[in-house]
């Protein structure tokens, strides 16, 4: 602020096209570590972590904690903004195809703030299951 008054700028329709892309592109970017983790555990499990030493299985099950912790706030993050960003071109007024379709689109941000989470989880469980869990349960242990 200069002077006490207070900086006021309008965002124009093309700037926030450029803010819809980039919180798309992390949305994007926040999924890959984790699902390429979760990939290779299962190559991992395939090759026998599930018959290492415990403190082997229970850090590969932290880092996969943490990393689906981390991408899940970091997907949480960017889908905000997104919607956010949506929320301003649905104000616009008479928008391009562009911003029409924008937000329309929109509405499926909840996929990655509830399905998402959900399939992780389970493929988080099912794999602890087969580091953890004896032979006779179906675990690799």
């Amino acid at each position: 602020m200069e002077g006490g008054a207070a900086y006021a700028r309008t965002v124009t329709e093309h700037e926030l096209h450029g803010m819809w892309a980039s919180a798309r592109w992390h949305l994007i970017a926040s999924q890959l570590a984790p699902t390429l983790l979760l990939a290779a555990t299962v190559g991992f499990v395939m090759a026998g972590l599930g018959h290492q030493a415990t403190p082997i299985r229970l850090a590969a099950a932290l880092i996969l904690l943490s990393s689906g912790v981390l991408g899940f706030v970091a997907q949480r993050s960017a889908a905000t903004e997104a919607r956010a960003v949506a929320a301003d071109l649905a104000a616009v007024e008479a928008p391009s195809a562009v911003t029409t379709r924008i937000v329309a689109n929109a509405r499926g941000l909840g996929i990655v703030t509830l399905f998402a989470p959900i399939v992780f989880t389970l493929t988080y469980l099912a794999l602890l299951w087969a580091i953890f869990a004896p032979p006779a349960l179906g675990g690799m242990y």
